[in-house]
């Protein structure tokens, strides 16, 4: 195990560590771990690749989550192409346009329920940035956040 942290060592001066070798490193660690200790999956998690889980209610719970397609299809056990083509047929929408209205819903119930700031609701619900996210909801809904929080404002 020693060994194995201190091959990380040389990576330490790069800014950023090439995610296909923080992989094999991760995966490395594991293995080491599992021969040392048969248990150690108690301890740690479970490792096995995920099995198809349901779609629907994966993709309801965690669609606030900024993550790339590919990372949503292997969470729900599906091969990228398999997961668009499921996705198609439960949400009859593509990933994309379901992820932004259902983000943009979530973000107008926090302004409109909860008050929260443009910049706290632009996070909180999956989008990258401020601008891209004020675009979008204008779009979607006719009116700026910050419109819509002023006229709240003034109603109550």
């Amino acid at each position: 195990m020693e060994s194995c942290l201190a091959s990380l060592i040389p990576y330490f001066d790069m800014d950023e560590l090439p995610e296909d070798i923080a992989s094999l490193k991760i995966t490395e660690a594991i293995t080491i771990l599992r021969a040392i200790d048969k248990d150690i999956d108690n301890v740690l998690a479970n490792f096995e690749e995920p099995g198809k889980i349901d779609l629907a209610g994966f993709m309801e719970k965690n669609f606030m989550f900024n993550l790339p397609l590919e990372k949503f299809s292997y969470l729900t056990g599906r091969s990228l192409t398999t997961f668009k083509r499921d996705f198609s047929k439960t949400f009859d929408s593509t990933p994309q346009r379901w992820l932004t209205k259902k983000r943009l819903e979530l973000a107008h119930y926090q302004f409109a329920e909860k008050r929260k700031k443009p910049i706290d609701v632009c996070y909180e619900t999956g989008f990258e940035n401020l601008s891209h996210f004020s675009v979008a909801f204008k779009k979607r809904f006719g009116y700026a956040p910050t419109d819509l929080l002023n006229k709240l404002n003034t109603n109550n």
